[in-house]
């Protein structure tokens, strides 16, 4: 995997924004109406502005798939951080969306693991390469520098089909919540 750089940021929201099109935890924030794919992207723009920050973002050699990798622990409020969640709330979630994103959060907070995490907030490999391997190598190589940072690694996914990879490559379920949509927490064992 190589490290992105801003040159990489449209590349990244355009796999992120395609992969994440139909995913029920996207959907549930962003607001439902004819934006929507837009809406999307700018939420993909969003996260990548916060794990550029507090994070890393990753893309696999050959630009096919990425990740968005948070640190928690190192996350702060800046003046960039507050602009940015402005931008969210009104380009990608709505006004009417805030206290729902929040009431969303909260939940999650409460259920996710503790410690210095390496919290993958999202995973994508281009819709067309999907299948072929692409996503399989960028997760080994996440876990792999998790290991090397002592970070435990998470992510959360609404994708069920996804769950038996994940399980493959050594992650377990450590919680669920209900959201109108099933939201499983998984971490490395």
């Amino acid at each position: 995997m190589i490290e992105a750089t801003y040159s990489d940021k449209d590349t990244i929201v355009d796999i992120l924004a395609n992969s994440f099109n139909d995913n029920k935890s996207v959907n549930y924030i962003v607001k439902q109406d004819a934006q929507r794919k837009r809406r999307i992207q700018r939420l993909m723009a969003y996260s990548f502005e916060v794990c550029h920050a507090f994070g890393r973002v990753v893309l696999s050699e050959d630009k096919k798939a990425c990740a968005l990798v948070l640190f928690p622990d190192k996350k702060k409020t800046t003046l960039h951080s507050i602009l940015w969640d402005m931008q969210l709330v009104v380009n990608c979630i709505g006004i009417a969306g805030v206290s729902k994103a929040m009431k969303r959060e909260d939940r999650i907070k409460k259920l996710q693991f503790k410690g210095p995490l390496y919290y993958v907030w999202f995973i994508g490999v281009q819709p067309e390469e999907q299948n072929k391997g692409i996503g399989s190598v960028l997760l080994s190589e996440l876990m792999e520098d998790a290991e090397a940072m002592q970070r435990t690694f998470c992510l959360e996914t609404s994708t069920q089909n996804n769950i038996p990879w994940y399980l493959k490559w050594g992650l377990e379920i450590y919680g669920e919540l209900d959201l109108g949509y099933r939201l499983f927490f998984l971490k490395r064992k």
